[in-house]
């Protein structure tokens, strides 16, 4: 354990008016500054605390983990500040696995400044961003893979992003990278005996074994990689773009999967002229939807610029759907936004089919042999659901989703194992050259520190500082 020697003390509640407000305090001194700010309620006190024991210190007078209630006093006027919850916790047994006290103030900002400011005045100091977390990982309690996981918590947009996160705190990346390292391990040992003690009675390290044993680490490596698209996706969320000429029914498709009615719809072209962006949630998936304004040529100065807004939207988008009028042969327009969208991923959607469909949907396989196709009339409600299949099968890559499976959603994460596997792969190169078994060892060797950095066992100091400081105030 590396308990600190100062005490620090922040509002672990989000700021703003609320129910409860927390005041979280941890280090070696938390204890008794809870006894100078506050004062439990003596009707209700433990054996300990009887009546003829009435002088004990108040923090005394609280059993470890169990709420009492008191009030928060300003020790120099006496003045009351609030009517609180307070607890204390013992180390070890605690987030930051140090001496840990709580206050459950009302949630008024003004309640929470100064039960925070009695605190700092009477032995702490305020916290740094993250840095609660930070001493749990310090103090051992959580790996640094489990610590990030906390922050993605905090800020997961769906219920597949908080269980992704809760899968990787729960220790599940951790176990898999520590799985990697253990094998990786168990084949660096067998290369230094064979490299220090060739002549001693040992098993041979053959190159047939080496590369099997390197390419069974290289392919455990993949498989975590594999997941890192869609789980950036699941943690940042997916960028739609809405593109098409105008009237098509780009707004009313928007509309229609937030099922609200955001977007203005009329019959006159040209309605959207600037960039609408919503989130929503599809089936777990947290997307930003942009609805852009029709494409064409236009006198209108304000709707050209709304024109080359859509055309930013389209370039930085991560899925694009094209929306076409069915009811219409394909135009010049048309023709103009197919060609700008080569190459991208692309749904198109060829909507107003209850308005009967005059468009060969085999012209539209020849110029965008890449998107996908779905056929709809949004304003009735149909071929939403087959859009959403396309949108979940377009994150999950053509896989079935699994409750609670483990994806990559951190870019150190990503980048690391990108890394590992690097090395993984020249350390194989250089054993189907029969290079010596040292050349072989280098790469292996590096390849098991980028490892360990995932989960912090061999991480500097000032990455560790990166980290943290991404965290909230209070966490």
């Amino acid at each position: 354990m590396i308990f600190k020697e100062d005490t620090i003390a922040a509002t672990a509640t989000a700021p703003g008016e609320g129910g409860i407000g927390i005041i979280r305090i941890s280090g070696p001194e938390a204890f008794s500054i809870l006894e100078k700010v506050f004062i439990p309620m003596r009707k209700k006190m433990s054996t300990a605390c009887a009546a003829d024991k009435s002088d004990l210190p108040a923090a005394e007078c609280i059993e470890n983990r169990r709420m009492t209630y008191g009030h928060i006093v300003d020790p120099q006027s006496s003045k009351v500040i609030d009517e609180v919850m307070a607890v204390r916790m013992q180390a070890p047994h605690t987030y930051t696995a140090e001496n840990v006290a709580e206050i459950q103030c009302h949630g008024s900002m003004v309640s929470l400044r100064n039960t925070l400011a009695l605190v700092l005045r009477n032995g702490a100091r305020l916290a740094e961003p993250g840095e609660f977390t930070k001493r749990a990982f310090l103090n051992g309690r959580l790996d640094l893979s489990q610590a990030e996981a906390v922050i993605d918590l905090i800020k997961a947009k769906t219920d597949t992003g908080f269980d992704s996160a809760m899968a990787q705190l729960s220790g599940d990346l951790s176990l898999k990278i520590r799985e990697i390292r253990s094998v990786l391990l168990t084949l660096l040992g067998d290369i230094t005996v064979n490299i220090e003690y060739p002549d001693e009675d040992i098993e041979e390290m053959t190159y047939d074994k080496l590369t099997k044993s390197l390419s069974q680490i290289g392919d455990m490596i993949d498989i975590l990689l594999s997941t890192a698209q869609t789980g950036k996706i699941i943690k940042e969320g997916l960028r739609v773009s809405i593109i098409g000429k105008p009237n098509v029914g780009k707004s009313s498709l928007m509309n229609a999967l937030l099922r609200e009615n955001r977007a203005i719809v009329t019959e006159i072209p040209g309605t959207t002229r600037d960039i609408i962006e919503e989130t929503l949630n599809v089936r777990g998936i947290p997307i930003c939807l942009t609805d852009t304004a029709g494409i064409r040529d236009t006198e209108d100065k304000i709707e050209r610029i709304g024109i080359e807004k859509s055309r930013e939207s389209l370039s930085a988008a991560d899925l694009i759907i094209l929306v076409l009028d069915g009811s219409t042969p394909l135009s010049m327009e048309d023709y103009e936004i197919t060609e700008a969208v080569q190459g991208k991923p692309v749904i198109v959607l060829i909507n107003k089919e209850d308005l009967g469909v005059r468009i060969d949907s085999t012209k539209i396989r020849g110029m965008l042999p890449q998107a996908q196709i779905v056929t709809t009339a949004v304003a009735q409600g149909e071929g939403l659901k087959e859009l959403e299949d396309i949108i979940e099968d377009f994150v999950y890559g053509g896989t079935v989703k699994h409750a609670n499976s483990l994806l990559i959603t951190n870019v150190r994460h990503r980048d690391l194992l990108e890394k590992s596997k690097s090395s993984i792969d020249d350390a194989l190169s250089a054993a189907h050259m029969g290079e010596p078994l040292d050349i072989v060892e280098i790469d292996a060797k590096e390849a098991y520190e980028l490892l360990g950095q995932i989960i912090g066992e061999s991480v500097a100091g000032d990455i560790i500082d990166n980290v943290f400081s991404r965290f909230c105030l209070g966490k």
